[in-house]
């Protein structure tokens, strides 16, 4: 009977890992080691074993693996913020793209949960411990939160995106180059002629917050200017956050002629408070964000901004993961460059 065949309830009989292994000429264990991404396997018997999977619709039994394995074959990509904002921020739909494409190619799932509240952290931290991921993508860590370590001490590889508030314990993060980010869009703004330059920034209970603004100061300071607070307005990486730091910062300095915004979201909310003061973006007040997110080189006007590797951040991070979860001891930390994209609003 074939593998199309059907049992006498009418139900189709699955195809066995025993079927691919002969219909490739090999043997089961290398059967087995090819569907499990062994790279330790000619490139012929990965060929002809992928061949004969695909051509008899072979799909592994996870719940059988993860017995022999004692691993999930699973990896959360955990998010710490509200569902809207999840949604309405490309960096982290960016984040989550290449995560998935990553994870897939080596043969796992990946599972998406955002954590908003108590109860939600509760569980996950159950669910992790249950043995249900073999390891946690982590984004978007406000403050000392001890979470990371809670999973790392549950015996659960955790990576961060950007780097950890908390310097009590060592942990694994992948982040872009903040302070190089801030440094390089204030440099820039003062070096063209702008002499009141003026930051919003992210949330400075996050590493990227925090880094931004450091970056901003540097490189007023590195022009012999005083830092001067005045010239910075708190907000956040969202598009009101932008327009109501925006708004204070006017307030109190009227006369600024640049901002660099902590995000592209939030550059959007200072470019609308901008018009509602009466003032020209790219013209009156020179404007940079930091991201580069489609949306940006879509703005009217376009926005300038500091391009951080979305994409590639999201490779890196699972790469990481991927390397501790197979038992590996890689360096700790990744700083990815970023770079200076000029458009009309400077």
């Amino acid at each position: 009977m074939s593998t199309q065949a059907r049992s006498g309830k009418g139900a189709r009989v699955a195809p066995t890992l025993e079927e691919v292994a002969a219909r490739a000429g090999v043997s089961r264990a290398t059967a087995s080691r090819v569907l499990r991404g062994d790279k330790k396997v000619s490139e012929h018997a990965r060929t002809v074993v992928l061949d004969a999977a695909e051509a008899i619709s072979y799909v592994p039994n996870l719940a059988a693996r993860s017995l022999v394995t004692g691993r999930s074959d699973s990896v959360a990509f955990l998010v710490e913020e509200t569902e809207e904002r999840m949604f309405s921020d490309p960096f982290f739909l960016g984040m989550l793209r290449s995560a998935q494409e990553s994870v897939a190619v080596a043969g796992l799932q990946l599972v998406f949960t955002v954590m908003t509240r108590p109860e939600d952290r509760a569980r996950f931290l159950a669910y992790a411990a249950g043995g249900h991921v073999d390891g946690v993508l982590l984004l978007s860590l406000h403050g000392e939160d001890k979470l990371p370590q809670r999973l790392e001490d549950l015996g659960v590889p955790t990576v961060l995106s950007g780097r950890p508030l908390t310097g009590r314990r060592r942990l694994w993060y992948v982040d872009a180059d903040n302070i190089g980010g801030g440094t390089l869009a204030t440099t820039h703004l003062l070096s063209s002629g702008r002499r009141r330059v003026a930051t919003v920034t992210g949330p400075l209970d996050m590493c990227a917050g925090q880094d931004r603004l450091a970056g901003y100061r540097k490189g007023v300071e590195a022009a012999g200017l005083p830092y001067d607070e005045a010239l910075v307005s708190v907000g956040d990486f969202t598009s009101p956050g932008g327009y109501d730091a925006t708004r204070r910062l006017l307030e109190q300095s009227p006369d600024v002629d640049a901002i660099f915004a902590a995000s592209d979201l939030a550059a959007f909310g200072v470019i609308r408070a901008l018009r509602d003061a009466g003032r020209e973006p790219g013209v009156d007040v020179a404007v940079i964000g930091f991201d580069d997110i489609p949306a940006a080189a879509e703005h009217q006007p376009p926005l300038s901004t500091v391009r951080q590797p979305i994409p590639e951040l999201g490779v890196a991070m699972t790469n990481l993961l991927l390397r501790r979860i197979d038992g590996e001891t890689p360096a700790r930390t990744q700083v990815l460059p970023v770079e200076l994209v000029l458009r009309e609003t400077t």
